[in-house]
């Protein structure tokens, strides 16, 4: 349905920046990616900037910056010159976890960027090991209830998206699960598959095939609405948890001062990207939500998710390592 208006949103934008950004770009872009390659983000990233650097006919080079978290690629956009030759393409948990986590960060994601768009999300699902005696979230809850401190989850580390997310569904839902950190997304699947844990919020694309495989159950997926990669699984408000939500998004972010009218024609050219039906099906069969917002509804949601997740770490009791 979001697909109907982005070819009219990207042409609209077009015509309002075309006078200001005239010339724009004359030289390469760059889009910084705070993580090392592979994953949701350079999947998402480079199909988008390969269709934007067709339009603007101007190359755009993909570097890859991982560590920290994603906190040194964040930081090195946040520093660039504001001229939109230097981006970020970030996520949730670069940029709206460590702002939540960390008294003291070399930048302020809310005052150091200007957001262009939100270009996709990506589902989060709770996944359990079979040897758990649940194959549903109120299974799952009762289990929990009765059995207090006994059941543990794995996340990707301390203060991660998995994390916060799992803290959330905890407090929601009324149950306390043991956390279990890893450092990072694969050896916290491994865990999980091996038995050593119980339960872990993953990506629903990466972890769809151990599911498929009768490895793992997938209890229930932190979307609106039940993917059509995995049209078997329950969204948290079907299984009688309606404030459960774990999605990831994905976005693309300016330093801050760059010229309004080089965002706007960013954001033209991003939501034309992912006007593409190439574009839309390769998500779509991965389970990933082409968005494709405004800069004022990505800046709301940026600082919307930093708020929230600071009364998680609160509430939990969430500290950086």
């Amino acid at each position: 349905m979001r697909f109907a208006n982005l070819s009219i949103i990207a042409l609209s934008l077009a015509l309002a920046a075309g006078v200001g950004a005239q010339g724009y770009p004359t030289k390469p872009l760059r889009i910084i990616i705070p993580t090392a390659p592979g994953g949701n983000p350079d999947f998402i990233a480079r199909p988008i900037s390969q269709k934007m650097s067709e339009s603007m006919k101007q190359a755009i080079v993909i570097d890859n910056r991982p560590g920290a978290a994603g906190i040194i690629g964040v930081e090195f956009v946040a520093r660039a010159t504001p001229d939109g030759y230097t981006l970020l393409f970030g996520a949730i948990g670069h940029v709206a976890t460590p702002s939540a986590l960390h008294a003291k960060l070399a930048f302020d994601a809310v005052k150091d960027f200007a957001p262009i768009s939100m270009l996709a999300a990506a589902p989060f699902a709770l996944f359990a090991h079979p040897s758990l005696a649940a194959r549903s979230v109120q299974e799952l809850v009762a289990l929990a209830k009765a059995r207090p401190g006994q059941l543990n989850y794995a996340s990707f580390g301390i203060g991660s998206f998995t994390h916060f997310v799992t803290e959330a569904f905890n407090a929601s839902v009324g149950i306390k699960m043991v956390h279990v950190p890893y450092k990072g997304s694969a050896p916290a699947a491994v865990a999980l598959l091996s038995g050593e844990v119980m339960l872990s919020f993953d990506a629903l694309q990466a972890t769809l095939p151990q599911v498929q495989a009768k490895r793992l159950y997938a209890l229930a997926i932190g979307a609106a609405r039940r993917a059509p990669i995995a049209p078997d699984i329950p969204t948290f408000a079907e299984a009688g948890f309606p404030d459960v939500s774990a999605s990831a998004w994905f976005g693309l972010f300016a330093p801050a001062n760059t010229p309004r009218d080089i965002v706007v024609k960013l954001h033209a050219e991003a939501v034309k990207a992912l006007s593409s039906p190439e574009i839309r099906d390769q998500f779509e069969r991965a389970g990933i939500e082409p968005i494709g917002n405004t800069p004022e509804e990505f800046a709301a949601t940026v600082r919307n998710d930093i708020a929230k997740f600071t009364r998680i770490a609160k509430d939990a009791g969430i500290r950086a390592e």
